[in-house]
């Protein structure tokens, strides 16, 4: 069953890198575009279809918690990350994906007890918005024929493409060197825990880090309501810093 995927499995089932990256051959992209994939990507890496991420951070649910967590994207297939917090000093783990179509989320205490399990086409459509953002870790998807790239301006790109059947427009700010400063977009959710409906996601990139021949986001912070002051007060809930991070 797909539910039944471990992060190996995905790992190991994704396809090689079949292309090298060549700045040439984007000349056809908005110049704002093309100095991110440039700063992203050095020229002649192999454009991986995988990455593997450990990460830590702190996740908000109701207070500030320390996390760890792994986590694999295969843009072929999806995406599973693993995690483990402590919620009054009781251990939680469990797992968010989107594999093969199908989402789901997966918590439980003590690995036992559940916490927190769904899944559906609300879900799903979700966690593909999720999938979406994550290609700032695998910038090479954006490399690919099938995402559609336009600038409003010399410091902002909206790449559109499509994830898991469902079509996303990622909006990019990106500074003088092609760094990665924020990104945007609309994701299906319900964080009130009132109807799903679209709502503005994204977060700011505060630092950037080498992994191998990619250049990602290292540290950052997400949330909803991105770009209005509700980002501040209620919408943040998540901060990460990638501690390593493997392409395929």
């Amino acid at each position: 069953m797909t539910a039944a995927l471990s992060l190996d499995a995905l790992w190991n089932s994704a396809p090689p890198a079949d292309r090298a990256f060549q700045p040439d051959r984007l000349s056809a992209l908005p110049e704002p575009a093309r100095r991110y994939l440039e700063h992203a990507i050095a020229r002649g890496t192999r454009l991986a279809s995988a990455v593997r991420l450990r990460m830590h951070g702190e996740i908000k649910l109701g207070r500030w918690l320390p996390f760890a967590a792994d986590q694999v994207i295969c843009w072929t297939r999806g995406m599973i990350w693993r995690a483990s917090t402590r919620l009054h000093g009781l251990p939680i783990r469990g797992s968010d994906r989107i594999v093969d179509g199908a989402g789901a989320m997966r918590w439980t205490l003590f690995g036992i007890f559940p916490v927190m399990i769904a899944s559906g086409p609300d879900i799903t459509r979700s966690a593909a918005g999720r999938l979406a953002a994550e290609t700032v870790w695998l910038p090479s998807i954006l490399c690919g024929p099938d995402v559609t790239w336009t600038a409003p301006d010399s410091s902002h790109a909206r790449a559109g493409f499509t994830v898991q059947g469902h079509r996303a427009a990622l909006d990019l700010t990106i500074d003088t060197r092609g760094r990665l400063e924020a990104l945007r977009f609309q994701r299906w959710g319900n964080p009130d825990d009132t109807a799903f409906r679209e709502i503005p996601f994204g977060g700011v990139v505060d630092a950037e880090g080498a992994f191998g021949s990619y250049t990602i986001p290292s540290r950052l912070r997400i949330g909803w309501h991105f770009g209005t002051a509700r980002f501040e007060s209620d919408g943040e809930f998540f901060r990460a810093t990638i501690d390593e991070a493997r392409y395929r």
